[in-house]
C-alpha cells in the first residue's frame, strides 16, 4: 500500500513553489520556480521534476493550492483546497515556531504583514499598490546597476556607511541612486541604502498601526536577501529569523493544510498534465449588468475551470478562503 503525500503550491507573480509532505509533516520535495509570465507552463514543469524525485511507494492524497494566481492554477493540477496566502504563510510559520508573533512576508508585486497572538492570526495588511514596497524594487534597481540580485545581497552587507535612498518611489529612487553615484558613493553604501529604503517604505505602510512583537519572521522570496534582513534588524532594533524553508513558506503552509483536511478522494489530476496542452480563453458573462470577464481554462479544448465572475457563479466548487 502507498504511502500517503500532500502537495502545497503557492502561484506567485514572480515564482511558482511546490512542496510535498508525508504524514509525519517531513518535506520530501520542494521546489522554487521563476515563473516568467507563466504560471502554467512553471506549473507544469515543476510536477516533472516533482515526479522525477518524489519515491515509487508514495502517492499524492491532497492538493492544495495558496497565492495570487490559485484559482487558475487550482483548476489546472485538480486541487482538493483553495486557501489566501495569508492562512498558508501563517500555519507553515506556527508550525515551524510555534512562538511567532510577528510574519514580514515581500513578494514580487504585494508584501503583507501577519500579526500572530498565541498561535493565531489576529490582524494583517497588504499593499498591493507601491511597487518600492516589494521584491520588484530591488529588482529593478540591480538590473539598472546591471548586477544579479544575488550580487546586490552580498554586497550590500558590506557596506559600512550606508547611503540615504529616497525610497517612497521607484521612479525618486532611482534618480537618488545615480546622483549618489555621481558623487562618489560606494557601490556596496548604495546598495544598502537601497535595502533600508525598502524597509523603511514597508514599515511605514503596510506596518502602519501594527504592533510588531518578537520573535518576528521573514519569509517569501524577498528573505533570502542579506541585506533586506540586516535592514529590518536595524530599523525594527530586534532579531529576525529566517525560517526553514523561507522560499516556498507558502507551499509548505498548503501542503499543511491539505494533510490536516478531510478528504477523502483527491482531485489531483496526476502528474501527466504537465505533458497536456493546457490555455486559457474569455468570455463575457451577460446574465446581468456586471457584464463580467470570466476566464476559462482549456485542457486540450475541454474546459476545465471557470474563474473572474463577481458573484462567483463561474468559479470551481473548491473549500476557498
Amino acid at each position: 500500500m502507498k504511502k500517503k503525500v500532500y502537495l502545497g503550491v503557492d502561484v506567485g507573480s514572480i515564482s511558482i513553489n511546490l512542496l510535498v509532505i508525508d504524514s509525519n509533516d517531513t518535506v520530501l520535495f520542494d521546489s522554487y520556480i521563476r515563473g516568467q509570465g507563466n504560471p502554467i507552463a512553471a506549473v507544469q514543469k515543476g510536477l516533472k521534476e516533482l515526479e522525477q524525485n518524489i519515491p515509487d511507494d508514495v502517492e499524492i492524497s491532497g492538493v492544495c493550492v495558496t497565492g495570487s494566481g490559485r484559482s487558475l492554477i487550482g483548476a489546472v493540477v485538480g486541487a482538493d483546497i483553495i486557501k489566501n496566502e495569508i492562512m498558508a504563510h501563517a500555519r507553515a510559520a506556527i508550525h515551524l515556531h510555534p512562538d511567532v508573533q510577528t510574519i514580514l512576508e515581500i513578494g514580487g508585486q504585494d508584501s503583507k504583514v501577519t500579526i500572530i497572538r498565541d498561535g493565531v492570526v489576529v490582524d494583517f495588511a497588504m499593499n498591493l499598490v507601491c511597487a518600492a514596497g516589494t521584491g520588484s524594487f530591488l529588482d529593478s534597481q540591480a538590473k539598472r546597476l546591471d548586477i544579479s540580485i544575488d550580487e546586490l545581497s552580498n554586497k550590500s552587507v558590506l557596506s559600512e556607511n550606508p547611503t540615504d535612498i529616497a525610497g517612497r518611489c521607484t521612479v525618486f529612487a532611482e534618480s537618488d541612486m545615480i546622483h549618489k553615484q555621481q558623487v562618489g558613493h560606494k557601490q556596496e553604501d548604495i546598495l544598502m541604502g537601497l535595502c533600508h529604503a525598502m524597509v523603511r517604505n514597508y514599515l511605514s505602510n503596510v506596518c502602519r498601526g501594527k504592533e510588531i512583537k518578537t520573535p518576528i519572521l521573514l519569509q517569501g522570496g524577498i528573505s533570502a536577501n542579506k541585506g533586506i534582513g540586516r535592514a529590518f534588524s536595524e530599523a525594527l532594533k530586534a532579531d529576525i529569523t529566517i525560517p526553514q524553508y523561507n522560499m516556498v513558506m507558502g507551499a509548505f503552509g498548503a501542503a499543511l493544510i491539505a494533510k490536516n483536511a478531510t478528504i477523502k478522494q483527491t482531485r489531483f489530476r496526476g502528474f501527466d498534465i504537465a505533458d497536456h496542452s493546457i490555455a486559457t480563453g474569455s468570455f463575457k458573462c451577460k446574465d446581468c449588468s456586471n457584464l463580467c470577464e470570466v476566464i476559462e481554462i482549456l485542457d486540450s479544448n475541454e474546459v476545465i475551470g471557470r474563474s473572474g465572475g463577481r458573484c462567483g457563479k463561474w468559479e470551481n466548487s473548491y473549500e476557498t478562503t
